[in-house]
């Protein structure tokens, strides 16, 4: 099971991670969760209608990381797509943020959840719930961490320039995690696909 997913009954999943590898992913999931920024600020009471159809912003993010997780719609090529765009935005963005803010939590939980036995690691294990959670955050995780590294098409190919970086390369450590991700993700969607 090391270094990749395996199905479990019931339709969950479970991997067995190392100390490090733990607190590489909480970390990347906590780092998400700053750049996706607080949730809902909205004071206790309010009413839960309103809430349901609070605007959300029209403009697209100016970081490149958060306009990959957060993209427009329909492009910008003309004004009437922009303005479609913008619309858009404006009613999904709020409720992807807590979408993908939920996802992060729960592998900060499920993480934080596990114990560990000295130099050996644990098993963590997922419902079929979680396994949805974590492949949302491990999908954003990349995206973030691609948008970061600039990464193109033909990077990622097993000939691409990602697999050739030297060991000086001060990427090569996000480009590590980066893969790692994609090989954590690719199992977990193998272990959700029927048989």
């Amino acid at each position: 099971m090391a270094g990749h997913f395996e199905a479990t009954p019931g339709g969950g999943a479970s991997v067995a991670l190392d100390e490090v590898e733990i607190a590489i992913l909480r970390s990347l999931a906590v780092q998400l969760l700053e750049l996706i920024g607080p949730g809902d600020q909205s004071a206790e009471g309010e009413d839960p209608l309103a809430a349901l159809f609070a605007e959300g912003p029209s403009e697209p993010p100016s970081d490149p990381a958060l306009a990959r997780l957060f993209p427009e719609a329909y492009g910008d090529e003309d004004k009437e797509l922009r303005e479609a765009s913008a619309e858009f935005r404006r009613f999904t963005e709020n409720d992807l943020r807590t979408r993908k803010r939920e996802d992060a939590l729960a592998v900060v939980r499920s993480l934080d959840a596990l114990a560990p036995v000295a130099d050996s690691g644990a098993v963590l294990t997922l419902t079929p719930e979680e396994c949805h959670h974590w492949l949302g955050s491990l999908n954003d995780l990349r995206l973030t961490i691609g948008t970061r590294l600039e990464v193109s098409d033909e990077d990622e190919g097993q000939d691409g320039s990602l697999y050739r970086l030297p060991d000086s390369d001060p990427r090569k450590p996000m480009v590590m995690a980066y893969l790692w991700l994609g090989a954590l993700q690719e199992t977990l969607v193998e272990t959700l696909m029927p048989d």
